[in-house]
């Protein structure tokens, strides 16, 4: 593969190897692959194909056994302020309020107070919880929890926007609504977005290039490129096609 410098994430050569009392087992091999700005891109695959494993190398939290990830340039060997992190479980703290919890990282950083209340006022309007900046975690749907989750992410202005799967844990009519208001968040600010998910239909509705993985080991089988106008429509035959093809890759 040639290099690519101005990638914004490129993940080269990862392999992952855990140490086990019947042997050592392969999570990851020669993965390799790369994300330009702006661009959307979400990563498929079956069950137990390492794909959690991955989004934790990417995000810093675990190392690889070989290889190495990139974000602009730079080697990832920690947690990022450069790179947002959205989890399946939303890890708000609950004694914080929704601009409470939005400005964490802010306040971390020295951001200063009228810097900071702007910063969050603006992302608790993008994120759609215009009126509940004042409520707390335990007031708030799963849906509401996930949007101020995705605020907390954005506040810091990162470069990257790593998701594992973060609309797994809400309802079908709250999941495209979620999925909606996403890309709407994306076309606004123009971030990265790196999505790991296990839904197809997800994954054809969101991204530019969805990445498939194969398992044992985990491995990168095949690049989909959506060549598809937005708003996509489950009704459009190509969106079907593009389904059925990504399907068949994680099956096959």
């Amino acid at each position: 593969m040639n290099e690519r410098h101005d990638a914004r994430v490129r993940v080269e050569g990862v392999d992952k190897r855990y140490e086990t009392k019947q042997g050592p087992v392969q999570a990851l091999r020669d993965i390799t692959f790369d994300v330009d700005p702006g661009e959307f891109v979400c990563i498929v695959g079956p069950s137990g194909c390492g794909k959690t494993t991955l989004f934790r190398i990417i995000a810093g939290l675990e190392d690889a056994t070989s290889g190495s990830v990139y974000l602009n340039g730079t080697a990832v060997t920690e947690p990022s302020p450069d790179m947002g992190v959205v989890f399946q479980e939303y890890h708000l703290f609950p004694w914080r309020t929704v601009r409470g919890n939005a400005a964490f990282g802010l306040e971390k950083q020295g951001v200063p107070a009228a810097e900071r209340r702007e910063r969050v006022d603006h992302l608790v309007d993008l994120v759609g919880l215009e009126g509940f900046g004042d409520s707390y975690p335990k007031a708030l749907s799963g849906g509401m929890k996930q949007r101020v989750a995705i605020a907390r992410a954005l506040a810091v202005d990162p470069d990257l926007l790593l998701m594992d799967e973060p609309f797994g844990a809400v309802d079908a009519q709250t999941k495209e609504m979620l999925q909606d208001e996403l890309l709407d968040i994306w076309q606004e600010t123009g971030k990265t977005i790196l999505f790991v998910t296990h839904d197809v239909e997800e994954a054809v509705k969101l991204s530019d290039r969805v990445i498939v993985m194969a398992k044992e080991p985990g491995r990168v089988r095949e690049t989909v490129d959506i060549d598809l106008p937005r708003p996509r429509s489950r009704a459009d035959p190509e969106f079907g096609d593009y389904y059925e093809h990504v399907l068949d890759r994680i099956r096959n």
